[in-house]
């Protein structure tokens, strides 16, 4: 009994101690909270919760913390934990759209869209929610947006942060926590310095050094922009100016824009800070236009939507600056839109975490941005998809449309450190495109039309001439772009079809249809001429109609069937070869004969006439003397030997009446 009561006086004497700890250590991590120490927060907090230490206080600044801290897989199983402990009404709705954005995170789409459903019908007004509700495809939709492009995890990446580039001509510049003893304690990593690395001749970036010694400090330096003629920089840095460190009132060092002038060595000095800049609020990452106009820049200033917005800025001809404006809730919803970027022709992108994405931050553009904002035009966000955008954040979008590189930053899994810098190009991709132009309803091959192509815009590509046997062909088009493809052929009317080029090896096929054209065929025309039919062929002193032969009499016969008020006179010729009275008989019966067929095919008799000419309308030089020679080549004799089928009445008009 005494040693049941003394184990016992020992354990509760543990507990004790371990209650003790457990508060001292909830204490320091208050403490560190709201300091902004998140990584140092969710260390003491993880221990303490799995001690078997929880309140809705500590979980709720645990699962927090791991969100701020970007570790959404732990931030979902802690928020889970939280609603499991309170339930779903007790907390503010903030709650539902963290929990929501650390699932997708982890790529739980479903459970994710639940809880931005409840997120929505708690703030109905709420843009974040707007932008959910009203696209709730939004998968299906990235998914139709994404490009085929080959990413590759840059070699001068770290186990540290490594992000947000720009190119100086020929190098890339951009941030790193890769050095320094000074640790930031909302991550435990060392502050960020500006770095630059060289372009190689393999077209890879190698050499990496500090930017310069009079932009980076003791403290955070990152995002750097650059006006057109290389003159001026701007970059993002802690409000640390001629070496003070500034505070708000509530105890946060907040971002500042600095300016930065070459001077005549070629160094960058003169740094100042721009004029919208204050201790109260941050102002981070600019971006300038190609004509050195505009900058654009993310911050959580006076009369900002969410928790950072979207600014430009006028950059006026003297190098000053205007007055910075709000880029308004078509673009910026309750949330974090940061990191813009504007292109040579003005498409604006940016990364976002309020608006339907893959999860975190995704990156967005608006196309022709600039134009759009000036003539005051819809302005339509677009995710630009996989697989720029993933689960995790993305970030720090930057193209080179005239060099063809791009790049981004991301903390996707299988990178080297925290967030990585990878690089992105299109693969190079061309499809061919053949076909073959037929008659619609005859199936016959037409040879000599003309097939052109057309840009999405209409604008005129190539136009070739279809082979003997009716086929055309295309190359070297872009993949996974729209055309439209026409034929055209005399007596017919044209066919068009629009179609999208794969993203395959193999060759694409459109057959084009064509039709005859109603119009082409008028009283006393010849439809041998219009159906390409130069002769309808019979054996040697025989009238009977061969294989061959019917094949292009089935053209006569479908016209005849398609339009009911079509009559014909079938007319036969011969070579000047043969006596007169022979010749005669022979092309009468094979006149006859080619009519006897039509009718057998179901052609009344009332539509059709027939005759035999023999010899008496040669269309050439071609007649035979007294002894029924001629100096001809074969070839000339052919041309007399044919087939006519004159329209002799069609729609009430005669051919007499011409």
């Amino acid at each position: 009994m005494k040693m049941k009561i003394h184990i016992l006086t020992i354990f509760l004497s543990l507990s004790a101690v371990l209650s003790y700890s457990q508060k001292a250590d909830y204490q320091k991590a208050n403490k560190a909270y709201d300091n902004f120490s998140y990584a140092k927060t969710s260390d003491i907090l993880l221990e303490v919760a799995n001690n078997g230490y929880t309140s809705v206080s500590l979980l709720q600044k645990l699962s927090n913390s791991l969100y701020f801290n970007n570790e959404m897989k732990e931030a979902a199983k802690w928020y889970g934990k939280l609603f499991e402990e309170v339930g779903e009404t007790a907390l503010d709705s903030e709650y539902y759209f963290r929990y929501a954005q650390a699932l997708k995170a982890t790529e739980s789409y479903e459970e994710s869209d639940a809880w931005m459903q409840k997120f929505y019908e708690a703030n109905k007004d709420d843009l974040r929610g707007k932008a959910f509700a009203s696209k709730k495809d939004y998968l299906e939709s990235i998914l139709s947006l994404s490009r085929d492009l080959q990413v590759v995890n840059l070699d001068l990446n770290t186990e540290k942060s490594d992000f947000g580039t720009n190119q100086y001509k020929d190098e890339l510049i951009f941030a790193s926590s890769r050095l320094g003893d000074k640790i930031y304690q909302w991550n435990k990593q060392p502050y960020l310095d500006l770095y630059k690395a060289t372009k190689q001749a393999d077209g890879t970036y190698k050499n990496v050094v500090a930017f310069n010694e009079d932009i980076n400090t003791k403290y955070h330096e990152s995002t750097a922009a650059f006006t057109p003629d290389d003159e001026v920089m701007y970059f993002t840095r802690n409000n640390y100016y001629k070496k003070r460190y500034k505070k708000d009132d509530e105890g946060v060092n907040r971002l500042k824009i600095f300016k930065a002038t070459k001077n005549i060595n070629g160094d960058w000095s003169n740094v100042e800070s721009v004029h919208f800049n204050s201790s109260d609020y941050s102002v981070a990452h600019p971006a300038i236009n190609v004509r050195g106009t505009k900058m654009y820049f993310a911050s959580d200033m006076p009369g900002t939507i969410g928790q950072s917005d979207l600014y430009e800025v006028d950059i006026l001809e003297d190098g000053t600056l205007g007055d910075p404006e709000n880029l308004g809730a078509s673009i910026n919803t309750e949330a974090q839109e940061t990191f813009p970027f504007i292109n040579e022709i003005g498409d604006l992108y940016f990364s976002s975490n309020g608006l339907s994405g893959l999860g975190g931050l995704d990156v967005y553009v608006v196309r022709d941005f600039e134009n759009k904002r000036e003539s005051n035009q819809p302005l339509i966000v677009e995710n630009v998809g996989k697989p720029i955008n993933s689960s995790k954040d993305d970030f720090g979008y930057y193209e080179n449309l005239g060099t063809k590189e791009g790049f981004f930053t991301s903390n996707r899994e299988g990178g080297k450190g925290d967030d990585d810098i990878y690089s992105f190009k299109a693969i190079e991709c061309e499809q061919i495109v053949t076909g073959t132009v037929l008659d619609k309803n005859t199936q016959e091959l037409l040879a000599e039309a003309t097939v052109t192509l057309y840009s999405k815009a209409g604008d005129k590509i190539e136009t070739v001439i279809a082979d003997q046997a009716g086929a055309y062909s295309f190359s070297k088009l872009t993949c996974n772009e729209p055309f439209l493809i026409r034929a055209e052929k005399t007596d017919y009317i044209g066919d068009e079809k629009n179609f999208v080029t794969l993203m395959g090896t193999e060759d694409m096929v459109i057959n084009l249809n064509l039709e005859i054209n109603i119009q082409a065929i008028t009283p006393c025309a010849d439809l041998a001429k219009i159906l390409d039919i130069p002769v309808v062929y019979f054996d040697f002193d025989k009238y009977n109609i061969r294989y061959d032969a019917e094949v292009d009499l089935q053209k006569v016969l479908v016209l005849m069937n398609q339009y009911p008020t079509l009559k014909i006179d079938i007319r036969s010729h011969t070579d000047c070869r043969g006596t007169n009275a022979y010749n005669e008989t022979l092309s009468s019966n094979r006149a006859k004969s080619t009519k006897n067929y039509l009718i057998s095919k179901g052609i009344e008799a009332s539509r059709l006439t027939a005759k035999g000419y023999g010899e008496s309308q040669l269309i050439n030089h071609c007649d035979c003397d007294s002894n029924n020679r001629s100096t001809c080549t074969e070839e000339e004799h052919n041309k007399n030997r044919r087939s006519e089928f004159i329209v002799t009445s069609i729609n009430g008009k005669s051919c007499l009446d011409k």
